[in-house]
């Protein structure tokens, strides 16, 4: 599912505006008063300090945050990486689709109309029902953790029963509504010796959906709800952050097996070989500059504007995604350079449009390595599992086909998992970069939470899910007709036959 929030621009640059030239119309520069904790006349303690300062460290976190993955970039088996998430008092566990590409974590309310009551994963699929948590409150109009979501259109004001309200559409035209909810959050932590914490916990905003639509309706990849891991403020990342609880840091290692899963944590993965480039400033997601494309070390003849950046071009970082996409004028000079670089070595198969290739090998010797090149000199290396799906396989013979997909009418590059599978990957809030590296996510990482317990070792692992016996319809690629697929291989066993008797 392409989880893209195409939010309107709100007048922020005017809030500013105003905001300066009400500091200008007053004596410049502005000056503010600041209160002492302790007066200065009075003699302090230095018991009274520290206690206050073991106050404010209570409040942060001795070690790392770790959640579980599940899921795999394959279309053909899942199609989605999800985590679980403790909500509420009793906790309750909920599985949600890992998204980079929105802001907030939601989950289905009690009272959803279209939300799966199933799943064709082997999960168990719960709503939350606030009535029945200790600890949960609705969230109304006027408070503030409400407000700060405005601007970014990621909650809104249902005045009739004040309540902080959301409705979210997303690129696949899959939509979810709701209210706000605040409840305990509980995680564990990872320490520097790999000892395992279960009682840490924070008081969160969520939202809590009493509709959803479009594939969020079928239950063969069916979770309970989104975690939205955006730099706004309404995502978890931010709000733990502001509460000094975790770093403004994250990590994701997305194994590309069949197997699946990974690793998540809220901190920093350390990595010697590890490269970042700056975001693009002042946009909803995570944007990135990219700069050229290079196929065999070879820069194709894209022009730099194709990748620009605006409200509705640039290059997205989006692990709600499966696939990945080229901006539409990027993308013939992609697949025409890597279907010249095969010439010899792969038979070209076109069907509906998809660009295919026959091949009887390893697709690693006879494919390219392409590079995605960013700006602060950062490049990402694409082996040919990271812009090929193998669609079938027969009488020895194997079609891959382009897995990278055009953008149809839009100049948009979106990072699915198909590209962002097996790297580590840091996106770094407080400095604003992300940074990347190819990695065995089934292979531990040292992770960093910037705090003095140093980095703990996190172990990759995955959710047991079952996917026998149904297919996904949840973003699901193109597929090869039946009838083309067969006259495919048909022509190929043809070729060799022909060729070995000659």
């Amino acid at each position: 599912m392409a989880a893209i929030l195409f939010r309107a621009k709100i007048l922020m640059a005017v809030a500013v505006l105003l905001s300066c030239a009400a500091v200008v119309l007053c004596s410049f520069p502005a000056t503010l008063t600041l209160e002492r904790a302790f007066p200065s006349n009075h003699k302090v303690q230095m018991s009274q300090l520290r206690a206050r300062d073991r106050v404010r460290h209570g409040r942060m976190l001795s070690g790392v945050v770790d959640f579980p993955v599940g899921g795999t970039f394959n279309p053909y088996l899942v199609g989605l990486y999800f985590t679980s998430v403790n909500l509420g008092t009793p906790a309750i566990e909920f599985y949600v689709q890992i998204d980079t590409g929105s802001d907030v974590l939601w989950v289905g309310c009690n009272s959803c109309s279209g939300c799966p009551q199933s799943s064709g994963l082997k999960i168990q699929l719960h709503s939350f029902d606030p009535m029945t948590s200790t600890t949960a409150s609705v969230v109304s109009c006027s408070d503030k953790r409400c407000t700060v979501g405005f601007n970014a259109q990621d909650s809104s004001c249902d005045a009739q029963n004040n309540q902080c309200a959301y409705a979210f559409q997303y690129g696949d035209g899959s939509g979810a509504s709701g209210y706000y909810v605040s409840d305990v959050l509980h995680f564990d932590t990872a320490g520097g010796n790999q000892s395992v914490t279960s009682n840490s916990s924070a008081s969160i905003v969520f939202g809590c959906s009493t509709s959803a639509s479009g594939v969020l309706q079928k239950t063969d990849r069916a979770v309970d709800g989104i975690f939205g891991f955006g730099q706004q403020e309404m995502s978890v990342i931010s709000q733990l952050s502001s509460q000094g609880i975790a770093p403004k840091v994250f990590s994701h290692c997305l194994k590309g097996d069949d197997t699946g899963g990974g690793i998540l944590v809220l901190g920093e993965i350390v990595e010697p070989n590890i490269v970042y480039s700056p975001l693009v400033q002042n946009q909803p997601h995570y944007n990135l500059n990219l700069e050229s494309i290079s196929v065999s070390g070879q820069t194709l003849p894209i022009d730099q504007s194709v990748f620009a950046t605006s409200s509705n071009t640039g290059t997205i970082v989006d692990s709600g995604t499966t696939l990945s996409y080229l901006a539409a004028d990027a993308y013939d000079p992609f697949v025409n350079a890597i279907t010249n670089a095969v010439s010899q070595s792969a038979t070209p198969v076109s069907s509906q449009g998809e660009q295919c290739y026959m091949v009887t090998s390893s697709i690693t010797g006879i494919f390219p390595q392409v590079s995605l090149n960013f700006a602060g000199n950062a490049s990402m290396i694409l082996r040919p599992e990271d812009y090929l799906l193998q669609q079938n396989s027969a009488s020895g013979a194997q079609l891959w086909c382009i897995g990278i997909q055009k953008s149809d009418g839009q100049d948009i590059t979106i990072l699915g998992d198909l590209i962002l599978k097996d790297k580590i990957f840091v996106y770094d809030l407080a400095n604003q970069q992300i940074g990347w590296a190819q990695y065995d996510c089934s292979m531990p990482v040292n992770v960093s939470s910037n705090t003095s317990t140093g980095t703990a070792s996190v172990n990759g692992g995955s959710i047991d899910v079952n996917t026998s016996g149904s297919s996904s319809s949840r973003n699901e690629p193109f597929k090869l007709t039946p009838i083309s697929m067969m006259l495919a291989f048909l022509v190929f066993a043809y070729q060799s036959l022909t060729f070995s008797y000659s």
